[in-house]
């Protein structure tokens, strides 16, 4: 392990814990609790995905080669900035498991606005059709569908392997309230129209920064930037949209924390009314919508 025990040592499960948490902080700056979380994470894969409470309950046991071989192998992946998500091949949301490599995304807590601002919208039974712009992982999509098992849910994508990944959480989902399609935003759409279509496209300006830091340098950059100002991708949605949507019909998408004010002025201009923007939990303006 990176500045701490090598895999010839004997070591507990606590004492492992305690070095690769001061490790993480360290190397990524982590805060104290970000960094014990990770560990811990990291440590019931490795254990085979035991709960977090048995590693507290067996903080004395010696850990055999085999697992602090494993978890070596996961720490210093992360130690060089792999997400986590990546390391482990999955994530939770909106109390889902879905798996997600580098070909999609990773779902973040704060796009779960958009899921439930979506689920106000849509009946919980009776027939209805959503339309998931750009699905990668299907995070969105599937968490709808699996909440509205009465809907019709048409989820696209212009990336085949990231429809692969979708595909399979489909399936790990036993959901067959979904279609998925291989698509440039509306390209393969011709004459659909949807009741509420959702997205969460790229939003990031080509030249920021924050490109090149943290978790999203190893994130899929078709899937976050989208020209000079980020809102390349917001413009055609917004364009298109009214042509697939019915009567009454919403549009609702994430965007960037400084985008709302453009975000609403580019609903406008293509014929929206009943224009908002919803704050997430850290009171950011994260998603805009209307009908």
């Amino acid at each position: 392990m990176a500045g701490g025990t090598g895999a010839q040592d004997a070591v507990t499960v606590g004492h492992l814990m305690v070095q690769a948490q001061a490790a993480l902080s360290g190397a990524l700056g982590l805060s104290s609790s970000e960094a014990r979380i990770e560990a811990q994470v990291l440590l019931m894969r490795a254990f085979g995905n035991v709960p977090r409470a048995w590693l507290i309950a067996h903080q004395t046991d010696m850990v055999a080669p085999e697992h602090l071989a494993v978890f070596e192998t996961f720490l210093n992946r992360r130690l060089a900035g792999e997400p986590v998500a990546y390391i482990l091949g999955e994530r939770e949301f909106y109390g889902l498991t879905f798996k997600v490599s580098p070909v999609t995304l990773i779902p973040r807590p704060e796009t779960e606005l958009l899921v439930e601002l979506a689920l106000q919208r849509i009946p919980k039974h009776g027939a209805y059709r959503v339309l998931d712009l750009g699905t990668g992982s299907g995070a969105i999509a599937l968490s709808i569908a699996h909440a509205r098992p009465d809907a019709e849910v048409v989820a696209v994508d212009a990336s085949a392997a990231a429809l692969e990944v979708a595909q399979f959480n489909t399936q790990q989902l036993g959901l067959g309230n979904v279609r998925l399609l291989h698509s440039d935003w509306f390209s393969a759409l011709r004459g659909e129209r949807f009741d509420i279509i959702v997205s969460n496209p790229p939003y990031i300006a080509a030249a920021d920064a924050h490109l090149t830091q943290g978790d999203v340098r190893f994130e899929p950059c078709s899937a976050l930037a989208s020209g000079a100002d980020g809102l390349d991708d917001i413009r055609r949605i917004c364009a298109q949209a009214k042509a697939h949507l019915n009567a009454n019909g919403w549009l609702l998408f994430e965007h960037g924390y400084d985008q709302a004010a453009r975000a609403r002025a580019l609903l406008q201009l293509s014929g929206f009314a009943g224009i908002f923007s919803a704050r997430d939990l850290s009171g950011i303006e994260r998603v805009s919508g209307g009908c």
